[in-house]
């Protein structure tokens, strides 16, 4: 069983900063890609940055120069770093984790997601 464990969300004023982090746990062989999305109601969720193991990075162009996504392979976590924030980025965010695990047929790769948090910037 995986799990992804999200904190760091709240109530911020625009201007202001986050740093949501995600923690995986369970019976994980590996994880591949991390990344963090964003979902408004009644939209589909859209990519908000994401990061390999190696350590590339991808930004959707509204974040890039205010959010940096980090991870840390050996906690098996993956943080993002929000700055400057706009009330725009008022959403709920979620966690993705690409992670291989053990099967009967060997290993395998699933993607799994966080419950998401909720960011709320006022201004």
């Amino acid at each position: 069983q995986v799990q992804l464990v999200e904190s760091g969300g709240g109530l911020v004023q625009a201007g202001g900063s986050l740093r949501l982090s995600c923690a995986a746990s369970g019976s994980i062989l590996s994880i591949n890609t991390m990344g963090w999305y964003r979902q408004a109601p009644g939209k589909q969720r859209e990519l908000v940055a994401s990061i390999t193991r190696g350590g590339s990075t991808n930004y959707a162009d509204s974040v890039k120069g205010r959010f940096t996504i980090s991870r840390d392979n050996a906690k098996n976590t993956v943080y993002l770093q929000m700055n400057s924030l706009k009330p725009e980025d008022t959403l709920v965010y979620y966690c993705n984790a690409r992670i291989s695990i053990a099967t009967a047929w060997g290993p395998r790769e699933y993607d799994y997601w966080g419950q998401g948090t909720q960011v709320t910037v006022s201004s």
